[in-house]
């Protein structure tokens, strides 16, 4: 139940992240333009800060789409190495076979 719960967390913060991306983006560039005054740039890191936390991209983890492992995070496939090792033996990964010596 557990590694659901986490592999819908990272759907959730995915889809902050998406939906304030552009929001998040123009704000960084008001607070990191030099030329602006600093009364503007401070109000634009503080409505930055008032963005959800999660809306970072920062937040995002990389996490197997099976079981929720978070380590050993192969991004081509989206599994952990042990899913890929189960899914690879079962034959179920195109090209991938088990070896054995």
């Amino acid at each position: 139940m557990a590694k659901k719960a986490m592999i819908e967390r990272e759907k959730k913060r995915q889809k902050l992240v998406d939906q304030f991306a552009a929001k998040r983006a123009a704000l960084k560039a008001i607070a990191n333009n030099q030329e602006l005054p600093v009364e503007e740039r401070f109000k634009a890191n503080l409505k930055l800060a008032k963005l959800p936390r999660n809306s970072s991209a920062t937040r995002l983890h990389n996490r197997c789409q099976l079981t929720g492992r978070p380590h050993a995070y192969y991004r081509k496939l989206k599994v952990s190495r042990i899913m890929l090792r189960e899914l690879g033996a079962m034959g179920q990964i195109p090209g991938m076979v088990k070896s054995s010596w």
